[in-house]
């Protein structure tokens, strides 16, 4: 097998679907007839970034997402409200990514100065005890620390007094307002008691109220796992049953035949629901050619995934019918995720965060039979767009350096890209590209049939545009990829 390349170059000015720039879109790539899985992980791994699922621990509202989904299965519960997500966007209960790693110590102490003197305090004890944690466990703005102090999370212990104007403020003769977490807590204080009325409560005391509305945990207590959080035990009177299915799209194997139509119509709703498209469009033709037919070759190597690499349909079964697909290939080193499409009618489960935790927890049970693969790909990552930026939620994970092709950790990316679009985040000044193409003569050509090197074609050439564009080309994809794939010349 050998992949098999045209490269199209530098295409620019058209209508960008994340911005709606109507020429804000620039691309520079290729054409794939043949790929196989191997130069298509050596090719991302010179673009895109990556997640690190083995080490990967769900933020707040990944934990709110999967507890939805949790809730709807076992009782049929619907979240109030609508959920207009788009495919893969995140829930902005945390902050936006990237922004919390640039909040440091020193920007929360500037911000202590429009805080009372106790929250000041407090909040500066706080920061003498979390030394030693990662930028991003710091506090994000002065509104999410007003979101903390107020959220009766006893993280630190504060009082704000202040003074009404006269005739506004609190009625002092109801009892104070309370939060709807410290109501939860309050009840599982007295259920505890009411289980054990000799008052021996681990954490909590019988009489008066509890030191702390969070006892500290015992050490042997760890957090969920990403895996005990999504595949947690519904009772038996479930309301719904939620079943996921791999199938491979090419070539297409008979499950995916046989489910290519329901497929289409999900599709179909989801670009007219979501996109607005109009109800003639996409045709099934264009579905299949945009999310099913795949240059990449199928392999199925004795020391990789039972499945094989190669593209892939991750279906979302709901009651017998599918409400969700998410696009995927599956390569050496990663599982890269292509696409996402869902019924709207279920837009209220926040489907695109749901199933990259699927595909986070996917990649991890294929790492316990391939160790080496063990990345989670999710695509190119735009800082100034929103519609990208959520990617950077899903942590640890790092952005590619653009000169040097080093995986750089996100944290250290996020300073540099709110000051500048591109950016080098290779610090080291010396620092190369390894696989740079130091001789093009050694690219080979597919040209008239024959397999040749680019110093044997370019004797035959006269047109003096064309070693630019094969100059450019090595540059991009590296002397490896360059020596092993076939670049089509007609």
């Amino acid at each position: 097998m050998a992949s098999v390349v045209e490269y199209k170059g530098l295409r620019a000015g058209y209508h960008c679907g994340y911005c709606d720039s109507k020429e804000g879109k620039a691309s520079c790539g290729m054409w794939a007839h043949s790929m196989t899985v191997q130069d298509y992980q050596d090719l991302i791994d010179r673009g895109w970034r990556r997640c690190r699922p083995l080490q990967f621990q769900p933020s707040k509202s990944h934990k709110k997402v999967l507890k939805k989904m949790l809730k709807f299965l076992a009782k049929g519960e619907v979240p109030k409200g609508s959920c207009e997500d788009e495919p893969m966007d995140s829930t902005m209960d945390d902050a936006v990514a990237g922004d919390f790693a640039l909040i440091n110590k020193l920007d929360i102490q500037c911000d202590l100065k429009t805080l009372s003197d106790d929250v000041k305090e407090s909040l500066q004890s706080e920061g003498k005890n979390s030394k030693k944690e990662e930028p991003h466990e710091l506090l994000q703005s002065q509104d999410s620390v007003g979101e903390k102090l107020g959220s009766g999370e006893p993280s630190h212990s504060v009082k704000v007094h202040t003074v009404p104007k006269p005739g506004k403020g609190a009625d002092l003769s109801k009892p104070p307002c309370r939060k709807a977490k410290e109501i939860r807590k309050e009840r599982k204080r007295l259920k505890l008691m009411q289980q054990n009325p000799a008052g021996e409560l681990e954490g909590f005391q019988a009489q008066g109220h509890p030191p702390s509305l969070f006892p500290p945990k015992a050490k042997s207590n760890q957090p969920k796992s990403l895996e005990d959080l999504i595949f947690e035990s519904l009772p038996e009177n479930a309301s719904h049953k939620l079943e996921v299915r791999v199938v491979r799209s090419s070539p297409p194997s008979s499950q995916f035949k046989a489910t290519l139509l329901e497929s289409y119509q999900v599709y179909k709703r989801y670009q007219m629901v979501i996109h607005k498209n109009s109800p003639d469009t996409p045709t099934e033709s264009q579905f299949t050619r945009f999310l099913c037919s795949s240059p990449l070759e199928a392999e199925t190597p004795p020391n990789g995934p039972d499945c094989g690499y190669g593209s892939f349909h991750q279906q979302y079964w709901l009651d017998g019918k599918i409400i969700a697909v998410g696009v995927i290939d599956i390569l050496p080193n990663c599982v890269s995720s292509v696409y996402l499409y869902y019924d709207p009618d279920y837009s209220f489960l926040s489907l695109g965060v749901y199933s990259a935790l699927r595909e986070i927890a996917f990649t991890r049970q294929l790492h316990e039979k391939t160790s080496q693969l063990s990345y989670y790909y999710m695509g190119f990552y735009i800082h100034s767009c929103p519609k990208m930026k959520y990617k950077g939620q899903y942590r640890p994970s790092d952005l590619l350096c653009p000169e040097t092709y080093v995986w750089v950790p996100i944290e250290q990316c996020l300073p540099s890209l709110e000051n500048s679009k591109y950016c080098r985040f290779n610090q080291d000044p010396e620092a190369v590209d390894e696989d740079r193409s130091t001789e093009p003569d050694r690219l080979q050509v597919f040209h008239k049939r024959a397999i040749m090197p680019y110093g044997v074609y370019k004797k035959q050439q006269k047109d003096p545009s064309e070693e630019a564009a094969v100059l450019q080309y090595a540059s991009l994809v590296g002397q490896k990829c360059s020596e092993r794939m076939l670049l089509f010349r007609n």
